[in-house]
């Protein structure tokens, strides 16, 4: 027992000293960049202004240096947090691993050029499963009316490796698609069969889920996409307002209010919502909001907001500094995460590319789609931009109808172009 809590020790120290090594070199860089951006203080000026611009420097620096403070500490307390739990490994221990990733599949196309991409599958069951028994009466309903599990949410969070964007793809789930023969899936106990359920077409993407799990739901998107999914992230509705609560709640900004013929009103007026574990859950569920002609697509819109905006409270100060806070979104997060090739770094790995991006280098978006409903009552992909989209991931190229896309365009090429994914951030 002594020479284990000695190796933990020895280990977390070593995490601490590269998370210390390498703090101290950003702090470096950020100083050198601040310099960089002020540049020589002009001696040919006035005294007065001189003295001015030696004073912007120096505020400029010493904030700088303040929000690097800020990160190192936050970065000592999730590792102090570690020792407390146990480590990483701890952490680790508690994600419900299930089997979801085909990285070797055929359907991948270049694999090549997607080496050292991170693509995390991210899917939110709306399994009812103890619904009414932890949490009361939700207004999505319970077991007992809804059997079963789809995916209420598919996205796919496209990080690249040289790390200087995101691409968050958000999939209707009512996407009409061929959906591939798939070892039949048992949503109550995680658990694949040795039958298999047949091929399907013109059904619904939130089936494949339904009936074939996390793998069946990997291989039909990388059969749509041909990129190479190697995280899969599945959330449960019971742990996602856990994991809102944990951290005090999330603040979203709306334009309109909120009201949903099924969840009732969700906000009054415009402005900005503070969102509790409850009201999050309706706020990315509702479909059916008075003056909201798209459904799927106003709700994907409502749900990439609130996803980005946890993962900007979940990174910030308030929490990382709250070892209280910190531990209980960890701790919910666990709980009610499963899937593949997913744990503390990689997690971190999401949520920090996505936190430390703008508007410029972190793209929203829906797969091209016609707009309306068929006959069936699906939404039809078109092919010909989704391959674009696709392609552009994979080479790391502009998005459709991106400027910079616009830019590279070839004299004539505008009588060609075509309709491009629809922007939803």
């Amino acid at each position: 027992m002594a020479a284990a809590l000695d190796d933990a020790n020895q280990a977390r120290s070593s995490v601490a000293t590269r998370s210390w090594r390498n703090e101290q070199t950003i702090t470096l860089q950020a100083v050198e960049a601040a310099a960089a951006e002020t540049g020589p203080v002009d001696e040919s000026a006035p005294p007065s202004t001189r003295l001015r611009e030696k004073r912007r420097r120096k505020d400029r620096r010493a904030l700088i240096l303040a929000k690097s403070a800020v990160c190192f500490l936050a970065i000592a307390a999730f590792l102090a947090a570690g020792g407390a739990w146990g480590a990483k490994a701890w952490y680790n221990s508690k994600f419900n691993q299930v089997a979801a990733l085909d990285e070797e599949s055929a359907d991948i196309k270049d694999a090549p050029a997607q080496l050292g991409d991170e693509n995390f599958l991210i899917v939110g069951s709306d399994t009812r499963a103890g619904q009414k028994r932890e949490h009361g009466e939700t207004g999505i309903g319970t077991e007992s009316k809804i059997a079963g599990a789809r995916s209420d949410t598919v996205m796919l969070a496209h990080i690249p490796a040289d790390r200087a964007r995101a691409v968050v793809v958000s999939f209707p789930r009512d996407l009409e698609v061929t959906r591939p023969k798939c070892a039949k899936w048992d949503a109550k106990t995680g658990e694949y069969s040795s039958e298999d359920v047949p091929e399907a077409k013109t059904v619904k993407l939130n089936t494949a889920y339904a009936v074939g799990g996390p793998r069946c739901v990997t291989k039909l998107i990388q059969q749509m996409t041909g990129l190479r999914m190697n995280h899969f992230v599945g959330l449960d509705f019971n742990g996602f307002r856990d994991m809102v609560n944990a951290v005090g709640g999330v603040d979203v900004k709306i334009d309109n209010p909120i009201v949903d013929r099924e969840l009732g009103t969700i906000a009054a007026e415009a402005g900005t919502l503070r969102l509790d574990g409850k009201k999050a859950l309706d706020f990315v569920r509702a479909r059916k909001v008075a003056g909201d002609p798209t459904a799927d697509y106003g709700r994907i819109k409502r749900q990439q907001q609130f996803i980005a905006s946890l993962l900007g409270k979940t990174m910030s100060r308030e929490v990382l500094l709250d070892a209280t806070k910190l531990t209980g979104f960890v701790s919910a997060f666990t709980s009610a995460t499963f899937g593949e090739n997913i744990g503390v770094d990689e997690m971190l790995t999401l949520a920090q590319s996505m936190q430390d991006m703008n508007d410029d280098t972190i793209e929203f978006m829906t797969v091209p789609t016609s707009g309306y409903a068929n006959e069936r009552g699906n939404e039809v992909l078109l092919d010909f931009e989704g391959d674009q989209l696709f392609h552009a991931l994979i080479e790391n190229g502009p998005l459709p109808g991106s400027e910079l896309e616009e830019a590279q365009k070839k004299p004539g090429d505008q009588d060609q172009a075509q309709p491009s994914a629809q922007p939803t951030g």
